[in-house]
């Protein structure tokens, strides 16, 4: 729906369907070939097909030779697929707080740097002070530059 004004209903449009955000965490945790991401998923190879396809014709990912000389090639994230780091940790972490129940296990997302779990995705004001939802609102219309 390329008319819709809103970035949230194109972006769903895009990326909004489950297969794709598991394909889009299973790339950011380092999958990279077609047989990697439908053993990750259990997929079945139509559907991944079909998924991996329209995120290579949107930007999001694109196709290189396999880095082992075979005639296979891997999915690697583009710079506007890398853009969705931020999105795929909120999603994890509001899954963290919101879809389990207490004992349950997950994995974590780790800091390579520190070994801790990554801080809790906020927003911030040019001055760090945190940015709370009831002090955003909805702007103007204007063009992408």
């Amino acid at each position: 729906m390329r008319t819709a004004p809103c970035p949230v209903m194109r972006t769903v449009d895009l990326i909004g369907d489950k297969w794709t955000l598991l394909i889009l965490r299973d790339a950011f945790d380092g999958l990279r070939r077609f047989s990697q991401f439908q053993r990750s998923l259990g997929i079945a190879k139509n559907i991944l097909s079909d998924r991996l396809a329209a995120l290579v014709a949107s930007g999001i990912m694109r196709t290189e030779p396999a880095s082992d000389g075979t005639s296979y090639h891997a999915y690697v994230l583009t710079e506007k697929g890398l853009e969705l780091f931020d999105l795929i940790v909120t999603l994890r972490q509001w899954g963290e707080r919101n879809a389990f129940e207490s004992g349950e296990e997950y994995r974590t997302l780790i800091d390579e740097t520190t070994g801790e779990p990554l801080a809790r995705v906020t927003y911030v004001r040019p001055d760090g002070r945190p940015l709370r939802r009831d002090e955003t609102r909805l702007g103007d219309f204007r063009p992408i530059e």
